[in-house]
C-alpha cells in the first residue's frame, strides 16, 4: 500500500483537535502525563503505543466519557474540558469493546443508534441501508447481532459510529482480535472514510498498521508522548539504515523504549 500522504490530499492545516497539557491519574498510577498534540481537519492521525500505554483513556476523555486531572482539549472551537458534551454531535465513537444490542438486527440496532442522534424515521432506514451495503453486511440485516462473527460485529459497530456522519471518528484498535481478512477489509473502510474527508483519530499498536493508513502518528509510552510526525519524517531513519522492522502484537515495546531514549 502507498504512503498515505500520496494518496489523500494533505490536510489544510486547520486544527479541528487540539490537546494541550492532559493529564489523568487513577491513585498513584498516572494515565496521561502532560500530553499535547493536535489533529488537522482531514487527517488520519495515528495514536501508537503498547497496551497500557494511555491510549483508550486518551479516547476517554476526548469523547467526554472521563474527565482529566488538568489540561484544555478544544474540539471544532468549543473547550471540551469545560463541557465533555459540547462536541458530541460532531464526533463519532467506535470503542473496542462493541455496546450494540444482541437481540437486534444489523439494521435495528443502526436505526436505534440513528434515532439518539435525533434523526427522522424515513432518514435513519435510509442511512441504515447505505451503510449495510458499503459495509458488505446488506445480505446479514435482519441477522440478529449474537449470530455476527467478530469481523463482521466490527463492521456493524463501526458503521454505527458514523451513523450521524460526524466530521470527527474516534476508533480505538479496530482490527485488534479478529481474523486477518476481516482486519484487512477494515483497514480498508477506513481509508475509504479518510477518503471522503472525515477527520480520523485511530488508535492502535500495530505499527504496520498505522504505516498503511496514517498521515502522521504519536507515539505514547507510560502515558507520555515521546514523539510526534509524519509516517515518511519517522521511517527516514530506518529506510537509511537499512532495518527492517517486523511487529507482531505487543512485541514493539523495543522500539518504544528507543523513541523515548532518542
Amino acid at each position: 500500500m502507498r504512503n498515505p500522504a500520496e494518496i489523500y490530499p494533505a490536510p489544510d492545516r486547520e486544527s479541528l483537535i487540539e490537546v494541550r497539557g492532559l493529564t489523568k491519574r487513577f491513585n498513584e498510577v498516572t494515565a496521561l502525563d502532560d500530553i499535547s498534540f493536535n489533529l488537522y481537519r482531514g487527517e488520519l492521525f495515528g495514536f501508537l503505543g503498547p497496551n497500557g500505554a494511555g491510549k483508550t483513556t486518551t479516547i476517554n476523555i476526548l469523547t467526554g466519557l472521563s474527565r482529566p486531572d488538568a489540561g484544555t482539549i478544544l474540539i471544532g472551537g468549543q473547550d471540551c474540558t469545560k463541557d465533555p458534551k459540547a462536541a458530541q454531535q460532531m464526533i463519532g465513537v467506535v470503542s473496542d469493546e462493541s455496546n450494540l444490542y444482541p437481540e437486534l438486527s444489523g439494521f435495528a440496532n443502526l436505526c436505534f443508534c440513528a434515532s439518539l442522534y435525533g434523526m427522522p424515521k424515513n432518514e435513519r432506514e435510509e442511512r441504515a441501508g447505505e451503510l449495510l451495503e458499503s459495509f458488505g453486511l446488506k445480505d446479514a440485516a435482519e441477522r440478529n447481532f449474537a449470530a455476527y462473527s467478530r469481523g463482521m460485529k466490527r463492521k456493524l459497530t463501526i458503521a454505527a459510529g458514523i451513523i450521524h456522519n460526524p466530521r470527527i471518528l474516534f476508533l480505538d484498535e479496530p482490527t485488534t482480535g479478529i481474523d486477518v481478512a476481516s482486519a484487512r477489509q477494515i483497514r480498508q473502510l477506513i481509508a475509504d472514510l479518510h477518503h471522503t474527508g472525515t477527520t480520523i483519530f485511530l488508535t492502535t499498536h500495530y505499527i504496520e498498521e498505522a504505516e498503511r493508513l496514517c498521515e502522521r502518528i504519536a507515539f505514547i509510552v507510560r502515558g507520555r508522548i515521546v514523539q510526534t510526525d509524519s509516517i515518511s519524517n519517522l521511517l527516514q531513519p530506518v529506510q537509511e539504515k537499512k532495518v527492517m522492522v517486523i511487529s507482531l502484537s505487543n512485541s514493539s515495546d523495543k522500539l518504544y523504549r528507543e523513541l523515548e531514549a532518542n
